[in-house]
């Protein structure tokens, strides 16, 4: 076969995981009219043993923890129930870590206490950490005492951190060696164990009080003299974290140094975990969907098939603000209704500057939030970043208000109408970018997190200060 033909045929994992939910989908369709087609007496028996099911059961049982994941947050509330049942009694605490917050919330609703347990007891101890919040306090209680004391001691420690701290996120799975050993002992050492824990890219080197001296990469562990001694090729500076550090800061640390993993030491550089890039990976993806719901004014992440009185309650918080907003923009093109009554190509003029405006504000807050989470924004620089943006807003305002201007020229013959657009437009940019930089700014004054509500908040302030500024300018000067 010819490279171009091997290369046709290639799926692409997104398009193979796509192509299982779809199996899954056809299954219980099939499941349903078998079902439907039934009488009640006869269902109960006859559907658990019923070629879909089976069917089904098998399929589950070939796929990984994280596709039965994505196909059961994909699934309404009824149809999840039933393929969670279907799912390997081993599997449940690995599904359980990969769903989303609001699907996990679901599943255990549908466990009693006896499953949850078994679920969780298959899980090492920052897997547990993570699941612990979510569980009832009995099951937590009645689980720490099946632990060992190693393990429960890692479970408490990981979960008496916040959950945005290195020490709520970090492994407990490693590898420590001693520095006055040869590099032969530590191959021989490696060769006994069943495996290596996930992400092993290097080997920590500790004292006897288990204080980090330094780590060995597994590429100078290769490489090197099998009779040299650790501490002449170990590497004695590494990137570590302490448990208490931001995990905003750890993720920045991770990409900046391509990092695999990394040492999670105490303030007495006594090595007590590390991080991994999939708890990074996992950690940054959480963070981006937050923010995204919170820019957009969701209070919490929502499963798409929750009931709709829950989906109200998530939802009409910003929409009550949006609503107060909305108000006070009526209110303003109240204030010219007789302008517009006068001159009704200002009606259809108005939204172009409030819709531009709008998105330039959006343009601008969301540079602003993500220098603020990449740490690139202080009181030392606030002014020069605002004067940038202004200078921005002015240059586009006089530009695409130009635009706008000539065109509105053309359409109502009015030179004076089209330089109207064009001072409306300019003046609401420049609008847009100043409430761009302090509506970030302010909330993180106030405690909040920057992107909370803030395209409902500029799309307010565009609004009205867009209504406001294009019927003032025009009653001034046209009419």
């Amino acid at each position: 076969m010819s490279s171009a033909s091997a290369a046709e045929v290639i799926i692409k994992p997104q398009d193979r995981l796509q192509e299982r939910f779809s199996q899954v989908i056809e299954l219980l369709k099939q499941h349903r009219l078998l079902e439907e087609s039934l009488a009640p007496e006869h269902k109960h028996a006859f559907l658990e043993e019923s070629l879909p099911i089976l069917s089904l059961q098998k399929k589950l049982s070939e796929l990984h923890p994280a596709d039965i994941a994505y196909i059961l947050e994909g699934l309404p509330l009824e149809e999840r129930l039933l393929v969670w049942q279907l799912v390997r009694t081993e599997n449940d605490g690995d599904i359980l870590l990969e769903v989303s917050d609001a699907v996990r919330e679901t599943l255990l609703a549908d466990m009693d206490n006896h499953e949850i347990l078994a679920a969780a007891k298959e899980l090492d101890a920052d897997e547990l950490a993570d699941l612990a919040p979510e569980l009832p306090k009995e099951v937590v209680h009645e689980l720490l005492e099946t632990l060992d004391d190693q393990q429960r001691d890692r479970v408490r420690a990981a979960l008496s951190y916040e959950e945005d701290q290195v020490g709520a996120i970090m492994d407990f799975e490693m590898i420590t060696i001693r520095e006055n050993v040869a590099l032969e002992v530590v191959l021989r050492y490696l060769r006994h164990l069943q495996e290596l824990p996930d992400h092993t890219d290097k080997l920590f080197v500790v004292d006897k009080e288990g204080v980090l001296q330094g780590i060995l990469p597994i590429k100078r562990l290769l490489v090197n003299d099998p009779d040299k001694l650790v501490s002449e090729v170990m590497a004695d500076d590494p990137v570590s974290f302490r448990p208490e550090e931001d995990s905003n800061e750890a993720a920045q640390a991770f990409e900046r140094y391509d990092l695999v993993s990394a040492p999670v030491v105490t303030e007495e550089g006594r090595l007590i975990g590390r991080l991994t890039v999939d708890e990074i990976v996992d950690f940054i993806r959480e963070e981006s969907e937050s923010e995204a719901l919170s820019r957009a004014g969701l209070r919490e992440e929502e499963d798409i098939f929750a009931s709709v009185w829950r989906s109200i309650r998530n939802r009409w918080a910003w929409l009550a603000v949006n609503l107060v907003t909305a108000f006070v923009a009526s209110r303003v093109i109240g204030l010219f209704e007789g302008s517009i009554e006068k001159l009704v190509a200002l009606a259809a003029l108005m939204p172009i500057v409030a819709g531009i405006g709008g998105n330039s504000g959006n343009q601008t807050i969301t540079m602003i939030v993500r220098a603020m989470a990449l740490d690139q924004v202080s009181t030392g620089n606030t002014t020069r970043l605002l004067r940038k943006e202004l200078t921005v807003a002015l240059i586009n305002g006089l530009i695409w208000g130009g635009v706008v201007g000539i065109v509105a020229w053309q359409l109502y013959g009015s030179w004076s109408l089209g330089a109207v657009m064009v001072g409306a437009m300019t003046l609401n940019l420049l609008l847009a970018a100043l409430m761009g930089v302090l509506i970030p700014m302010t909330l993180v004054r106030l405690g909040k997190d920057p992107a909370m509500g803030s395209s409902v908040m500029i799309t307010a302030m565009t609004d009205s200060g867009g209504f406001f500024i294009f019927l003032g300018l025009a009653t001034i000067f046209l009419l």
